[in-house]
């Protein structure tokens, strides 16, 4: 199909906004092995950074060329959390066999993507609920953030307390007013100035070392397609894998809804372009990152950047891909950043998700109690499983002794009737 005179392609245009997209989510390289190969999880921080790239790449390209959206795609943010700190470390369950549930999980995402079911489950699920998610999800990352800077410590007696001044905390505010200061400027190095500028300040003081060798070749032998298939289908393993597939579906068509209608990219009838297509990639995006060694992919809100830039087409999406190629060899320079140059990223992108919040209505109690017992439930049960499961019966549960059963739709009677038997596996399992 030609396009039309109006509809000319900017070529120099579309670089500058893929490259923009690429900035503002760059962070995600150094940020999402850091989250994944924690103590005590197993994993290998140079194999996670390579399936990070790789994911980023490919989707992205996938996005670009076969959507044609100016979209970034990645590993989500908060998602990662959840595949490590409740999944692996929470519940014992080997990475591999993670690993084999963000596979599954994305190719329930396939699925559904190619059938209407997608979006009867999609507007089933009422606004505030799926609000409230996003903004427990951002107490959640904040809360990690808190822990990797020593801002928050374990306590016997009340549980948490204040860890006290120290270096980590000092250097992590240091990254949060920088990364701050840039922002506000809507600078897309924001992000990535303040982990460096974190680490650069730790290394001046001597608490990180330069590594012998800044560059180094990709790792596909330690996460790459170690995947257990097989072990991740055990009944016990559901709810995991609808936990992945439930958070991806919301945090994507959010992603495409708010992107879109804030930027001006949809149709004549208001609605997200190619909406369809992209939710396919972002599917995809889930079940390639199982079989690459990291968490969910899915499309990155950042990409804003980029569109806000000029960025109007699949062109944008492919100058993005591009700029990850040469990330494949950074593995020693994203290994001496320590966890509390990252822990900066994670509390301010944890306050970007919070701040959602205000869209949530709170005027009837029918409304109040759900939305607000998910975003708490979220961070204090270190489950974002718990608070989504929870909030769905609560939900039915509320609106049922207010006299407003009525208005509930007949999935999502569906929907809570499911979460109630996951929450009941999940004990007995």
């Amino acid at each position: 199909m030609k396009l039309k005179k109006t509809d000319q392609i900017d070529i120099k245009k579309e670089a500058l906004a893929g490259i923009t997209t690429f900035f503002t989510m760059a962070y995600i390289i150094v940020v999402n092995p850091a989250i994944l190969a924690t103590p005590g999880t197993g994993m290998e921080f140079n194999g996670v950074l390579t399936a990070t790239v790789l994911l980023a790449f490919s989707m992205t390209l996938f996005m670009g060329l076969y959507a044609k959206l100016p979209y970034g795609v990645a590993p989500g943010m908060g998602i990662n959390a959840f595949f490590t700190y409740s999944v692996v470390l929470g519940k014992n369950v080997p990475w591999q066999t993670a690993l084999g549930a963000v596979f599954w999980s994305g190719v329930l995402f396939v699925l559904i993507s190619a059938t209407p079911l997608r979006e009867g489950i999609a507007k089933a699920i009422p606004p505030n609920l799926r609000t409230a998610a996003a903004a427990g999800i951002g107490l959640f990352l904040t809360f990690i953030g808190f822990k990797n800077a020593g801002i928050v410590a374990s306590d016997s007696e009340t549980f948490v307390r204040f860890g006290g001044l120290s270096f980590s905390l000092l250097v992590c505010m240091a990254g949060i007013a920088l990364a701050l200061f840039l922002m506000t400027r809507k600078s897309p190095l924001a992000f990535l100035a303040g982990i460096g500028g974190s680490t650069i300040l730790a290394w001046f003081c001597g608490d990180v070392k330069v590594p012998q060798d800044l560059f180094a070749w990709p790792d596909f032998s330690t996460v790459f397609m170690k995947l257990d298939l097989w072990g991740s289908l055990k009944l016990a393993m559901l709810p995991t894998i609808l936990s992945f597939f439930a958070t991806d579906l919301f945090d994507s068509i959010s992603t495409f809804v708010g992107v879109s209608q804030a930027t001006g990219l949809t149709d004549d009838q208001g609605n997200p372009k190619n909406l369809k297509q992209g939710l396919i990639v972002d599917s995809f995006a889930t079940a390639f990152a199982g079989a690459f060694g990291t968490s969910s992919g899915t499309a990155y809100i950042e990409s804003a950047a980029g569109i806000e830039m000029g960025g109007r087409t699949g062109l944008t999406a492919v100058f993005t891909a591009l700029c990850f190629l040469p990330c494949f060899f950074i593995a020693p320079i994203a290994g001496m950043v320590p966890a509390y140059a990252t822990a900066s990223v994670l509390i301010l992108v944890g306050a970007l998700m919070f701040r959602s919040i205000t869209k949530i209505r709170f005027e009837r109690l029918e409304d109040l109690v759900p939305s607000f017992l998910t975003i708490v439930m979220i961070p204090l049960t270190f489950s974002i499983t718990q608070g989504i499961l929870w909030g769905f019966i609560l939900h039915v549960t509320a609106y049922t002794l207010a006299g407003r059963s009525r208005e509930i739709k007949a999935q999502m009677w569906v929907i809570a009737v499911f979460a109630i038997g996951l929450l009941v596996l999940d004990h007995f399992s």
